[in-house]
């Protein structure tokens, strides 16, 4: 495909990304359970302001999701050899399978997805078409440190989530195994260290985009 071709899928996905229902590869880590259990996990309950933070919670991590598919769609459009579009495009699968648990767990709890996403997406698309550019191994290097962030994100996710929550604990559990894997992939691909402020310019936007998701 030509430039514009490539345009026109990424404006496709882009718009499924933000707007579709997401269908995963790999079936939810919970697994299957009754529906008189399935806001809480088996053999528990959850109800009030219990649910809300759950449900707020994965909002978060939906959106996160969004965000994760453009980086990578950005990253892989301009990415500057074939081994390196694989690797993008295979983390991007799996972020795939994120993004459709949690769209499943939020609808379960109640939730609706971040009315901010479509800001989310466009953001972290230009950023993935900017780090892309600059070269394969810097585009590596923000993989790696994306990931490094979501591995600690979900880590504290995992320690705010209520008690009882076990179905979304699972999911979660499940997530953060992927991005140390994904983080693991990008080194082992010549990602190159990022500079400090460049970090911290990206812990400064994704703190901003988790506590506006978390919200609105």
């Amino acid at each position: 495909m030509n430039i514009i071709d490539r345009l026109i899928c990424e404006i496709d996905t882009g718009l499924r990304t933000t707007f579709a229902s997401t269908h995963a590869e790999r079936p939810l880590p919970t697994g299957t359970i009754s529906a008189d259990v399935i806001t809480a996990g088996p053999g528990s309950s959850l109800a009030g302001n219990t649910s809300q933070e759950s449900a707020r919670l994965m909002r978060v991590n939906h959106a996160g999701e969004v965000s994760a598919q453009a980086l990578y769609q950005g990253q892989s459009l301009v990415a500057k050899t074939a081994e390196t579009r694989a690797v993008l495009q295979q983390a991007a699968r799996e972020e795939r399978d994120h993004l459709a648990w949690c769209e499943t767990r939020l609808s379960e709890l109640g939730g609706t997805p971040s009315r901010l996403n479509p800001v989310f997406y466009a953001g972290s698309f230009a950023l993935g078409v900017a780090s892309g550019l600059l070269g394969d191994k810097w585009s590596m290097g923000f993989l790696v440190e994306t990931e490094r962030q979501v591995e600690a994100h979900l880590s504290d996710h995992l320690g705010r989530l209520p008690e009882a929550d076990s179905r979304s604990r699972k999911i979660l559990e499940a997530m953060r195994e992927d991005e140390i894997h994904h983080g693991q992939t990008g080194k082992a691909h010549g990602a190159a260290d990022l500079p400090a402020p460049v970090q911290a310019a990206m812990k400064l936007v994704s703190n901003f985009m988790t506590r506006s998701a978390y919200w609105i």
